[in-house]
């Protein structure tokens, strides 16, 4: 692929734009010198305006999403894209959410251009453990867990039961609960299957991968290391 293609596909603006970079001398190699639209030179060696490009097609990232922010290219309202640099929303292959949290669930969210990656995290198949924290508006009534693990539990609209999936009671309304699928507002729709509501739910892990010290808002790379941790537990 030629270079100006590439670094079009980042995101960093058109095949027009990109060549207008190379014309004002903003696109160097490593060393600062100018580089040529049709240099043949390894990606990881040029920089625009003296900065390494972004990761190449394959990309996975962790992004701790605040509450108020929604999983979405086009919906009103403050998006995770807004938190990302803005070239990114703009990158082809297109980088997407891997599943969605709600506007008002905060948390780990994957995100990746790799479409097979993407599907094999989100595959029933693959049973990726997600732990979220739930806060909840009433008491536990005490027999939740057990209904939860029993694999029989159905949810409204819904024809076939729910995977089983482990409670762990920290107090009397707060929890934390392990799913092995994804379904749609899955821990809201449980707690309100036994009478409760969901006041404030946090994803903590995916998979092996948790967000660690990552701050509230930002968002990092991933690692081939990173990328083994969050397979380890399925």
């Amino acid at each position: 692929m030629k270079l100006v293609k590439h670094i079009a596909n980042l995101g960093y603006g058109s095949r027009k734009q990109v060549q207008w970079l190379f014309r004002e001398g903003r696109v160097t190699d490593a060393d600062g010198e100018v580089l040529y639209a049709d240099d043949a030179v390894p990606l990881d060696a040029v920089r625009i305006d003296g900065e390494p490009l972004d990761p190449p097609p394959g990309l996975l990232l962790m992004l701790h999403k605040p509450l108020g922010v929604t999983c979405s290219t086009k919906d009103t309202g403050r998006l995770v894209y807004d938190l990302l640099p803005p070239r990114y929303r703009l990158r082809d292959p297109l980088l997407s959410t891997v599943g969605r949290l709600d506007r008002e669930t905060s948390g780990l969210l994957l995100l990746t251009d790799d479409g097979q990656l993407l599907h094999r995290i989100i595959a029933p198949k693959s049973r990726l453990p997600k732990v979220y924290l739930a806060t909840l508006a009433q008491d536990l009534r005490g027999d939740e867990a057990a209904l939860f693990a029993a694999g029989t539990l159905m949810l409204d609209g819904e024809k076939t039961p729910l995977l089983p999936a482990e409670l762990d009671v920290l107090d009397a309304r707060r929890a934390r609960l392990t799913l092995h699928e994804g379904r749609y507002h899955q821990v809201r729709r449980m707690f309100a299957a036994v009478g409760n509501h969901v006041e404030a739910l946090h994803r903590e892990r995916v998979g092996g991968l948790t967000l660690g010290d990552l701050p509230d808002g930002q968002w990092r790379v991933l690692d081939e290391e990173d990328r083994t941790r969050l397979f380890a537990a399925s």
